[in-house]
């Protein structure tokens, strides 16, 4: 649990306990100790590692990429945070970035978009021959659905939606429908958020540790 996450829970329960001075005291007390505890969670393996991600164990040239978004405020400041892995599970980039005035769903597009281009630029570093299947999760349906099927509507129709209207965040689309034609086999799959899934998990903490580090 994050100190953010500790201190909704502690509001949730003084607001179910208004009426209990006794109730009202102890969980002024709880917060009081909570500012004082180390919430750094770690989501990974007891030997630090990640978990493999079935749709890429053992198979040869195969990557997966995680990424998610945070914002305070929407539209506020926000953040992204992703990371990638190969075949063997091995962790090999990360990374994050935090945009003063932005929304939610611009920075889970963004943070899809630094991943993918992140691996471009890891294979070129790596010397890689061959086409890499690609994976990339996310815990927005917003980025998965634009991507598997949207995007490919929206630009049949010249980059327009059904009601004749420009896609909402259309520069960043357009920035990440040039990235993935890059790639000739990548899946999109959806993941729940906050529910436990380790790489999931640790993009969540990417970006909110940046938006931390950034005063905002």
């Amino acid at each position: 649990m994050s100190q953010r996450k500790f201190k909704s829970s502690i509001d949730f329960l003084k607001k179910c306990f208004s009426s209990s001075e006794e109730g009202l005291e102890t969980l002024s007390k709880l917060e009081e100790l909570g500012k004082s505890l180390d919430f750094t969670e770690s989501p990974r393996l007891l030997d630090g590692s990640f978990p493999v991600p079935v749709e890429v164990k053992g198979k040869s040239d195969s990557f997966a990429l995680f990424s998610d978004g945070a914002c305070r405020g929407n539209p506020g400041p926000g953040s992204w945070g992703m990371m990638a892995q190969n075949n063997s599970g091995d962790l090999i980039f990360e990374g994050s970035g935090v945009t003063l005035s932005t929304t939610n769903n611009r920075m889970e597009l963004e943070g899809a978009l630094k991943a993918l281009e992140d691996l471009l630029t890891y294979l070129a570093d790596i010397n890689f021959e061959g086409e890499p299947e690609v994976y990339l999760y996310s815990d927005s349906k917003y980025v998965v659905d634009g991507l598997k099927s949207w995007l490919v509507n929206w630009k049949k129709r010249g980059w327009k939606t059904a009601g004749n209207k420009s896609p909402v965040n259309m520069d960043l689309w357009k920035e990440i429908d040039q990235v993935q034609a890059e790639f000739s086999n990548i899946t999109y799959l959806w993941v729940k958020g906050h529910a436990g899934h380790p790489q999931n998990e640790y993009c969540d903490q990417l970006a909110n540790k940046a938006l931390d580090e950034s005063g905002f």
